[in-house]
């Protein structure tokens, strides 16, 4: 913890995480060497495996639970330092139990009994000091824990004052300076906290309250040092981290796997099922054995950036995240959720102005109401408890309202009953997997992705959607960049476990083709 002439700023978590975006590709970019990717690609044709290439191979064992704690923590390190690294506006809050909580009523009950017994303690005749030696014990091991290596000279004036030997000769005298130690360790605080907690001291300094209150304000008060201090150590470790990101993250997971082999098991299952789905649409079942030794293989690339795909529209309820992706999970999941609004939206959207027609076409303030109205009725639609056909109806019926109301401004015929009636029912459909304009927006939702996902430089389609998600684009193109960042920079760090489970499950195991394993694969790369 640096002291007060370099002190460093808060950042709270909660602080607005789009602007990640802005700087996702680049940052992706510069993580992502040209010496990497030509790595991932020799992966794909050679015959002898890396060290980072062992996933499929290695016997089962049993772990003893000392070894399942250890891989516990590798994941746990491997997640933050992934987090620390992709997200920039990551940082530490102090704990904050939800309000009605048991654990908060717990922690709340147990302070309580802790400061009571130190205030009896302190209104004793004569005091007692038991609990506020304790107390001062636990505050000096904080204060010196925020000094860096070098600060000698505030390390030997907090040791002398804050001298638990003598302090508790003075208390077997009655002659210990409650009031004296406090404002001692008040003033120190002031010296090592963060600018933002300056307020923060200063009402300590300003504080009437009595001995016991004032205590309980200087630990809440370090608490959120202590939190500044891990932030600041975050902020500094940030840069290391991302020059190093890709080997660090990519060592990192072959040390958790090789403690545990059963590590990979999610990643081959999802890969496998790619390649099974590739095959049976590259040989259908009414094809002879020799017709079929005609068929090419799926090329590696066109495996990967179809399973990159499937991960986009990753059903949680049916299985597991592979294990490759657990450290994105939850930015997964808010694209996905994101993008499953989109999609309604301009489902709806698409009903309106094929239903209505001319009269509400070329409007774009219009249409920007309707999506904007759409959108705020739709929002969390990803929740269990969400109903959507009820909060379709919803939509329908404020749809209406609004076409009603911009119709008659320009002396247009209001909608009649019966088309109200029809525009309702067919928005309410889209909740049905098989309505047609839900497909349609699907498919081309898909086909979007996977353009990006295929093209070496994706910025430049970030803006070009397909053809009935014009409604959408701004969206799109941001999830488009965040997606793109989290693929690009997944694929450079797991690549190589990759490019072996693709190489096993295709060259190994498929049916005999026209060509060598390997030139089919090189084939595909210079395809790509």
């Amino acid at each position: 913890m640096p002291l007060n002439d370099e002190r460093p700023t808060s950042t709270s978590s909660g602080e607005d995480q789009t602007s990640d975006v802005e700087s996702s590709s680049e940052r992706c970019d510069s993580m992502t060497s040209t010496s990497d990717l030509d790595s991932l690609r020799e992966s794909f044709t050679s015959d002898c495996s890396s060290k980072h290439c062992t996933p499929c191979s290695s016997p089962p064992k049993t772990l003893t639970l000392d070894e399942v704690m250890e891989s516990a923590r590798d994941l746990s390190n491997l997640s933050f330092a992934h987090e620390i690294i992709v997200n920039p506006n990551f940082h530490l809050e102090p704990d904050s139990l939800p309000q009605d909580s048991l654990w908060k009523a717990v922690r709340d009950n147990v302070h309580k009994a802790f400061w009571d017994i130190l205030e009896s303690e302190l209104n004793d005749d004569p005091p007692e000091y038991g609990q506020a030696i304790r107390l001062l014990e636990e505050i000096r091991e904080i204060l010196l824990s925020f000094l860096n290596p070098g600060a000698n000279r505030m390390r030997t004036q907090v040791l002398e004052v804050l001298d638990m030997d003598l302090i508790r000769q003075q208390a077997d005298n009655d002659a210990v300076d409650i009031q004296g130690l406090a404002s001692y360790i008040i003033t120190t605080m002031g010296k090592l906290c963060a600018p933002v907690r300056d307020d923060e001291i200063k009402k300590l300094r300003e504080s009437t309250d009595n001995i016991v209150t004032l205590f309980r304000e200087i630990f809440r008060v370090l608490d959120l040092m202590k939190a500044d201090m891990v932030n600041f150590t975050i902020d500094n470790l940030r840069p290391v981290l991302q020059r190093q990101s890709v080997d660090y993250e990519r060592a990192k997971f072959q040390r958790l796997l090789e403690k545990t082999p059963s590590a990979l098991d999610h990643t081959i299952s999802w890969i496998k099922s790619v390649v099974d789905e590739m095959w049976s649409a590259a040989i259908p079942t009414q094809q002879t054995n020799s017709e079929a030794k005609g068929r090419v293989v799926p090329g590696p690339f066109q495996v990967l950036n179809a399973a990159f795909i499937r991960i986009l529209m990753w059903d949680y309820e049916k299985s597991p995240l592979p294990e490759t992706w657990m450290t994105d999970e939850i930015r997964l999941r808010e694209i996905q959720w994101k993008l499953q609004q989109c999609q309604a939206v301009n489902e709806v959207l698409l009903i309106v102005y094929s239903t209505i027609g001319g009269a509400i076409q070329g409007l774009p303030s219009l249409s920007e109401r309707l999506k904007r109205m759409t959108s705020v009725l739709l929002d969390g639609m990803h929740s269990p408890d969400f109903n959507l056909e009820e909060a379709l109806e919803g939509v329908s019926a404020q749809i209406c309202c609004e076409l009603n109301k911009s119709l008659t401004e320009r002396n247009y015929p209001a909608l009649t009953p019966a088309l109200q009636a029809t525009l309702t029912g067919q928005i309410c459909s889209i909740t049905q997997i098989e309505n047609p304009i839900r497909t349609l927006v699907e498919d081309r939702v898909q086909q979007y992705f996977k353009v990006l996902i295929c093209d070496p430089k994706p910025q430049a389609r970030f803006e070009q959607v397909p053809a009935g998600l014009t409604s959408i684009k701004p969206e799109l193109a941001l999830m488009g960049a965040k997606f793109i960042s989290l693929v690009n920079y997944n694929k450079t760090v797991y690549g190589p476990f990759y490019a072996d489970i693709i190489r096993k499950l295709v060259f190994s195991s498929s049916p005999p083709t026209g060509n060598p394993p390997q030139d089919t694969a090189q084939d595909s790369l210079t395809s790509n």
